[in-house]
């Protein structure tokens, strides 16, 4: 089994961002991120990977293969063409709380943004409430290292 390459790690958040937003606007967004889901979530932003940003973690193992490990409970990359927001469990179930968030794309894992302001950050909020309530249920309470 391959081990997994996104871990958390002590890389300056802010560094990071400052040095990787390829935008003003990006950087802007990104530190804005920062403030709503450290508040929201309670906890404060680390570095996963060489380019995400997570709050919280929590520890699956997945159900279609041996493959478990550590994973922020919510997260956002500012990515050269979109921001990713890692928020969404991408269950069918909780499609309807895609309704109100405003323009976006939806990935695989993530859902893209073009800048904050094109999203409804209330919208965002059920969002991250609906993903780490579901998380939580599955996985047990998150953790912070």
């Amino acid at each position: 089994m391959s081990e997994i390459k996104t871990k958390q790690h002590d890389q300056d958040v802010f560094e990071f961002i400052n040095t990787f937003a390829n935008t003003e606007q990006k950087r802007q967004d990104s530190l804005e991120l920062v403030k709503l889901m450290q508040a929201f979530t309670g906890h404060p932003p680390k570095m996963w990977g060489p380019t995400m940003i997570g709050f919280g973690m929590y520890h699956y193992k997945s159900d279609r293969s041996k493959q478990e490990g550590d994973w922020p409970l919510v997260g956002f990359s500012p990515r050269k063409a979109a921001i990713s927001l890692y928020v969404y469990t991408g269950s069918p179930e909780h499609e309807y709380l895609l309704k109100d968030l405003g323009k976006y794309k939806v990935g695989k894992a993530c859902i893209y943004i073009k800048k904050l302001s094109d999203i409804d950050q209330e919208a965002l909020k059920r969002l991250m409430r609906v993903s780490i309530d579901f998380l939580e249920e599955k996985y047990g309470r998150a953790s912070e290292k």
